[in-house]
């Protein structure tokens, strides 16, 4: 296998408004409506991303029998400085895990837990 290993990522929501506001917020981003492909095709905000960039692109997803919430895959958002976005969290209606700490050469990290219960890692190399 050549290439990332992670290629997609889904953000699973109860809300879509209020974990829209939440990510647009912190990340001070625009998410843009997926086109719905099928009458089962669950309601999804994409994040911004290159097609052919680095890293994976991914959405906020609400679906019918998947929840949001903690214990599973933890999502990483690239920062240029993740004290920043840790900054918006709580005033973003989330709440913070754990302020920016380094993580040796790999620069640092701060964990946070969103709207939906979700906890994501915001990264940084500075």
């Amino acid at each position: 296998m050549k290439g990332n290993a992670v290629v997609w990522f889904e953000i699973y929501v109860a809300d879509m408004a209020r974990a829209r506001n939440f990510y647009e917020s912190v990340l001070n981003v625009t998410l843009e409506q997926a086109e719905e492909r099928e009458a089962d095709w669950p309601e999804m905000w994409m994040f911004p991303g290159e097609e052919k960039g680095n890293g994976a692109c991914g959405a906020l997803v609400k679906m019918d029998g998947v929840s949001p919430g903690g214990g599973g895959t933890l999502v990483y958002f690239r920062c240029d400085d993740c004290a920043e976005q840790a900054r918006r969290v709580v005033a973003s209606g989330g709440q913070l895990a754990r302020d920016k700490f380094a993580i040796g050469p790999y620069g640092f990290i701060a964990l946070a837990v969103d709207t939906e219960g979700n906890m994501i890692g915001l990264h940084s190399l500075r």
